[in-house]
């Protein structure tokens, strides 16, 4: 199940279906299923006080990702990519991913007209990023920021 909120504007997400397919389609390349899958767009004030109430830090951000999958021992992917270990799993023995990830409206409009792309392109981008953050994918380290950068552009594509 893949759910879109807004929490203190008004935005409409365009082509909902087209975009839960995408998602899907991500998990399942990955070796995975959404079990529930929360996406919250709100403003940059909305998501600077979750970043300074939950992360501790005073920053304005495009995305936070939070996972709420529960811990199972039968879930641990063996593959060459990063797993995340508290996925639990479907009934058919993939990893069940459960989440919510809250994205700056703002954030991606202004890094969209930044880098000069268009606004959807954007925002599917800061999409598929948190769905790779769930699905155990890092970026705080150069090598795993580029490996998380090559997943977004490869997913964008079959968008």
């Amino acid at each position: 199940m893949i759910n879109f909120f807004t929490q203190d504007f008004k935005f409409t997400l365009r082509h909902k279906t087209k975009v839960r397919q995408w998602l899907h389609s991500v998990t399942k390349t990955e070796k995975a299923e959404i079990a529930e899958l929360n996406y919250i767009f709100g403003s940059d004030d909305y998501l600077l006080a979750l970043n300074k109430k939950h992360l501790n830090h005073n920053t304005l951000t495009d995305i936070i990702t939070f996972d709420n999958s529960v811990h199972s021992p039968q879930s641990i992917v063996h593959s060459q990519k990063a797993y995340n270990p508290k996925l639990q799993t479907t009934d058919y023995g993939l990893p069940a991913l459960s989440g919510d990830i809250f994205i700056s409206f703002e954030r991606v409009k202004e890094n969209a007209k930044q880098y000069n792309i268009p606004f959807e392109h954007e925002l599917h981008r800061v999409m598929v990023h948190g769905l790779l953050h769930l699905l155990g994918y890092k970026d705080k380290k150069p090598a795993d920021k580029a490996r998380m950068t090559g997943k977004e552009d490869f997913y964008l594509k079959r968008f």
